[in-house]
């Protein structure tokens, strides 16, 4: 199985730092995280991966750990971060992978089937599911308007904003809020920690958990890993991938409609706050209309972080899955 191993790839004008574990000669699984993460958060895949066959690769995403962040918030759109992966697979000499996709990394993922099919084997898509253009307003936007100007998206937009709000906590502790329980609902499908009363900040309402009840499959150890990276790197380059929500959409207006025809599995948790947005979508006729080799929707007890929440479950779906496509 190995350990794993770290090195720096120059792709599309950066640096990204990739962690890799798993037989050179096996089938490659390229996993891209979401926010507020890092490769780290695939720690639970990346040894069963190995263990099966399969030789993991985790990115930092652009902006992200010890990955190389440019500057400008245009930066950050999902066009350079595509063609980072593009770029990365291309150094790499990979001709097909089977991709992961969590939070932001599954937008990303998702744009890659839509963009360079080509280039996927097949796609597993965790939390987010395949997101329609609204040819008449941007998903910031239409957010705004349905659960006013405090919702997270919409004060993640203003540079140093959000930056100045986390800095009042500490780092540790915004990590701590996002990942054991910020981006998950309630039993009754409330949300009400990610939006900020007028006049306050996002801070005021996030969950806060003492560090001796960090649930199991989050331990002092990976807070500690997660904070020792956020505080040389910062959250700038995180949050600009929101502060170009808008300008994707201005941008993608040429797919508006296309298809991804990808094999893909859709997994998430039941507590997930995605569902709270896109419950209709995933469950109701469209999902599939636009994604016709979607093999199955899987919902986990569990919240945002489900690959970790529920590893062993998720891992198990996950090669399966795998398998499945290629003995096939």
């Amino acid at each position: 199985m190995g350990e794993i191993t770290h090195r720096f790839i120059k792709t599309n004008g950066i640096t990204l730092h990739i962690a890799e574990q798993g037989p050179s000669d096996g089938t490659v699984v390229l996993l891209l995280h979401g926010f507020p993460e890092l490769w780290y958060s695939w720690r639970y895949q990346m040894p069963a991966l190995a263990e099966a066959g399969f030789h993991a690769i985790a990115p930092d995403m652009r902006g992200y750990g010890q990955s190389e962040a440019p500057a400008g918030i245009d930066q950050y759109t999902q066009f350079h971060v595509v063609g980072d992966i593009i770029g990365l697979l291309n150094t790499l000499d990979l001709k097909q992978v089977f991709l992961v996709g969590h939070d932001w990394g599954s937008i990303i993922g998702w744009e890659i089937c839509r963009w360079r099919p080509d280039r996927v084997i097949a796609y597993v898509a965790i939390s987010v599911p395949f997101l329609i253009r609204d040819p008449d307003c941007s998903g910031v936007t239409k957010l705004t308007a349905l659960l006013g100007e405090g919702i997270y998206v919409n004060r993640f937009q203003e540079l140093g904003r959000a930056e100045c709000d986390f800095a009042s906590l500490g780092t540790a502790e915004i990590l701590k809020s996002f990942i054991c329980g910020g981006f998950n609902s309630d039993k009754d499908g409330q949300i009400s920690q990610l939006i900020a009363p007028k006049g306050k900040e996002l801070s005021t309402v996030l969950p806060r958990l003492d560090d001796e009840k960090l649930p199991s499959w989050f331990t002092a150890a990976d807070l500690k890993y997660y904070t020792d990276n956020y505080n040389k790197s910062s959250f700038t380059g995180p949050l600009n991938y929101y502060r170009n929500l808008d300008r994707n959409w201005q941008l993608s207006a040429p797919w508006s409609n296309s298809l991804v025809h990808t094999k893909v599995l859709f997994i998430t948790g039941n507590l997930d706050a995605g569902l709270v947005f896109h419950r209709g979508f995933v469950f109701g006729p469209d999902f599939r209309n636009f994604v016709p080799n979607l093999k199955d929707i899987i919902t986990i007890e569990g919240g945002h972080f489900i690959h970790e929440e529920q590893a062993e479950k998720f891992n198990q779906l996950l090669i399966s899955f795998f398998n499945t496509v290629l003995h096939k």
